[in-house]
């Protein structure tokens, strides 16, 4: 939710042909940086200003991608719980070592 407006999927204007799971992990793949925060994440999927409205739809595509063992939501820089986390988190790739 938004300025008090649902957001629904047509409204986070998602890439061309790949989805926004796709697209989160491409990025997390090309980061430098162990973790990305949402906004920073979504710079890099939007063209221009465009990348507020991907905010909301990031944050649940995280929680799947979490719950599927795809991606880690960290928070406070420790792995969080994706059923119930709150304010300011980041999110990486699982690590393997």
């Amino acid at each position: 939710m938004r300025h008090g407006m649902v957001m629904t999927n047509s409204d986070s204007k998602v890439l061309d042909n790949v989805s926004l799971d796709d697209a989160i992990l491409g990025v997390l793949a090309r980061a430098d940086a162990k973790t990305l925060s949402a906004p920073e994440i979504a710079h890099a999927i939007a063209a221009g200003d465009d990348w507020h409205d991907l905010l909301v739809p990031i944050r649940r595509s995280a929680v799947a991608l979490a719950q599927a063992g795809r991606l880690v939501i960290y928070r406070k820089g420790k792995p969080a719980d994706p059923n119930d986390f709150r304010g300011v988190y980041r999110l990486g790739l699982p690590r393997h070592d």
